[in-house]
């Protein structure tokens, strides 16, 4: 029986890549100013966080390069901007920590999941360290052993 992640029934979407090129430490819960044709989409499914990251300018928190594909049935006289910048809404708390943690420390903050929470669209933001080519290989090594020992343990048992 393979123990492949399924999406949970509230989330829209995942950014897989920002786990393989950084190094995730704290995690935020936001909330995302969207306009009304956005929201009909993303309850389509047809939204992405791939190479999305937020910038803090003037005390606010954008997201950037999140795409949200526009529908067919979208409005005329609406100019659906499918890239466009969303505020995304922190608590002033919590943008300080941010602001401190990416000014000093030089990290990363960037967007891992975007999902449902009492019909609302929450992002799950996170901060997070580059890793190097070198690091990457060697998780990716880790992955492939503790593979091959789940193999090995599970074909020892049907042995028996």
């Amino acid at each position: 029986m393979s123990k492949i992640k399924k999406k949970s029934p509230n989330t829209i979407c995942l950014n897989k890549k920002a786990g393989h090129d950084f190094y995730l430490e704290t995690n935020f819960e936001a909330g995302i100013s969207l306009q009304g044709w956005e929201v009909k989409s993303l309850r389509q499914g047809k939204g992405q966080l791939v190479d999305s990251y937020v910038t803090l300018k003037n005390g606010e928190a954008l997201l950037l390069g999140a795409h949200i594909s526009p529908l067919i049935s979208t409005s005329t006289h609406i100019y659906a901007d499918p890239m466009r910048v969303r505020k995304l809404l922190l608590h002033k708390k919590e943008i300080n920590h941010l602001i401190g943690t990416v000014e000093r420390k030089g990290y990363s903050v960037l967007a891992t999941s975007m999902y449902w929470k009492n019909n609302r669209v929450k992002v799950n933001i996170a901060i997070g360290k580059g890793k190097k080519l070198h690091d990457k290989r060697q998780v990716l090594k880790e992955k492939a052993s503790q593979r091959d020992i789940q193999r090995a343990s599970k074909q020892s048992f049907k042995d028996v």
